[in-house]
Parts: C-alpha cells; structure tokens; sequence
C-alpha cells in the first residue's frame, strides 16, 4: 500500500478513536471513567510491546541520561498528562457535537497552540519567528470553526462550551505533541515517548478519579458489555503511534500531516454520516468548515516546509 494512503488511514483512525471513546463514555455516562479504559488499556498493550523490545529499554536509558545532565527539564516528562486531559475532554464532547465538528474545532486549536509554541521555543530549538502565512492560517481554521457551526450558533449553550472546549483541547494537544518532540530528540525511540505518555496520562486519570469519587462528585458504574468497538481506544491510539512513527520518516512531517489531517477530517465526516451519536446532523456549513480547515492546514504548511537554509561560514 502506498505511503500516503497509509498516512490518511492514521489520520482515520484518529477519528474511530474519538467515535469509539465518545461512544463509551455516552454508555458510561462517565467520560473520565472511558478515558482511563481508553488509556489504561492502552497503556497494557505498549507495556507488553516494551517486554519484547529492546529498543524501548535503550530509549528508556537514553532519556534517564537527558535528565541526569539536564539536557531536557523534567517537567517535559509530564506530556502525558496532556494526553489524559485530551482524551477526558474527547470522551465528553464528542457526544454532544459528533466527530466531525470535533476534529475541526481540534485542528483549529493545535494551529493556534503551534503559533505559541515556535514563539516562546516550547520545543528546544529556541524561538521561532512567525510568518504571516502561518498567522493567516491559524486564523483560516478558527474561522473554518464558525464555519462549520454557523447553523447551530442559536443552539443551547452546552454545544457552544464543547465547540470551545474542542478547540482548547486541540491546544493542549499541539503543546503536548511539541513536548513529545524535544522527549523523542533525546530518548530517539518514539515507543519510548510514548510509553512515558502512556503512564503519565493513565497516572493522572487515576489521580483525578479518585479525587472525585471521594469527593461524591463522580460514581464509578460496571463496564457495558458491548458493542465491542467502543474498547478499542487504546487499541487506535498504539496503532497510530506504529503508523505514524514509521511513515512520517519515508514521507516527512509535512506531508504526512498534510495527509494525515486529510484522513482525519474525511474519515470524520464519514463516521457522522454512517454512524452519527444522537443528534447530529450534516449540513453544507460544516462540509465547507472541514474543507476550509484543510485548506488552514495546507497553508501552514506549505510555509513551514520553506526553512532558510544556515548561511556558509566565511
């Protein structure tokens, strides 16, 4: 199969997995508690791949040695919690205004969270300057957001709030994914990033679970028995890390996310056709939305794949 059909599929799955977790968590009634199934089983798989991988183990020491030298901060380590915070506010919203409108209001948030990021150096290569090309994208996808919900502006205040939580929770998944950048330059074993994210994000729900039920603010409720799709969260969430790991050094990063960002987006509006949560609907608004999302990320992306190259030494 080719290498750019293989890179829309990642981006598909993104998509099943947001279907998948926000189905559990509708069953649930409990989006934290399917958060930490989607993760925690997530986090059994990549533990079982690391007894069998050497390389994991090696990256493990690697970044034990980052650490120890204070080549990266140890507050870095922490991504994973993003990722659990991702995954909780997914399992909410998803429900509330379906796939498709997630994944535009996401994408929108990760290319205003990645303006911030190159600005202040979150990703240890020091401050970027920003293009207005790259401005005049992050502004396409957040318009692109209005777009793809001016039908619904005048519905109840609770689809407003996941919209906005949408893109917020894009954000904090661009600043994770440029913290796992800066872990991955110095572990150089992207299971290794992964794993770590794994245990601090299962790790944090765990905490945050038990602080609510003691609380009385939330009550844990037995797993539903099927269907059997809305467990396989975890399962989504290693494979795309396998995918995307392999293919984005045959592809590179540009035009894997160009094509990944396409699956997401095509896969998404797919899912809320054939198999919709109660309530939503398509309208030509958010067709336009998840074309002028995409058209936001080829933008941007064009801009970032034009880096100067270092003058020569005279």
């Amino acid at each position: 199969m080719r290498l750019d059909l293989l890179a829309a599929l990642s981006g598909v799955l993104i998509a099943l997995q947001a279907r998948a977790n926000g189905e559990l968590s509708h069953r649930l009634n409990n989006g934290l508690e399917a958060a930490l199934v989607s993760f925690g089983s997530g986090l059994i798989i990549i533990v079982l791949i690391s007894l069998f991988n050497p390389s994991i183990k090696e990256g493990i020491r690697n970044l034990k040695g980052a650490v120890r030298e204070k080549r990266i901060a140890p507050w870095k380590l922490f991504a994973g919690m993003l990722g659990g915070t991702w995954v909780a506010v997914q399992t909410h919203i998803v429900p509330l205004i379906g796939v498709a409108i997630f994944s535009v209001a996401s994408i929108a948030g990760q290319a205003g969270a990645s303006l911030i990021v190159d600005r202040i150096g979150l990703t240890g290569g020091g401050k970027k300057l920003l293009s207005k090309r790259r401005v005049g994208a992050a502004v396409i996808t957040v318009l692109a957001v209005i777009l793809s919900v001016f039908d619904r502006l005048d519905a109840n205040n609770l689809s407003k709030i996941a919209v906005f939580l949408g893109v917020i929770t894009g954000a904090l998944g661009g600043i994770q994914r440029a913290m796992n950048g800066e872990i991955n330059e110095y572990s150089h074993q992207s299971f290794t990033t992964s794993l770590l994210n794994f245990i601090m994000g299962t790790s944090f729900l765990i905490v945050i679970l038990i602080i609510l039920v003691i609380a009385n603010n939330i009550e844990l409720v037995a797993l539903p028995s099927g269907p059997w799709w809305i467990y396989t969260g975890g399962v989504i969430g290693v494979t795309y890390i396998a995918f995307s790991s392999t293919i984005v050094q045959h592809l590179g990063v540009l035009n894997f996310t160009l094509f990944s960002v396409g699956g997401q987006l095509v896969g998404s509006l797919a899912i809320d056709i054939l198999y919709p949560t109660d309530g939503v609907h398509i309208s030509a608004y958010l067709v336009s939305g998840i074309v002028m999302t995409y058209v936001g990320v080829m933008v941007g992306g064009v801009s970032s794949s034009r880096v100067r190259k270092p003058a020569k030494p005279q």
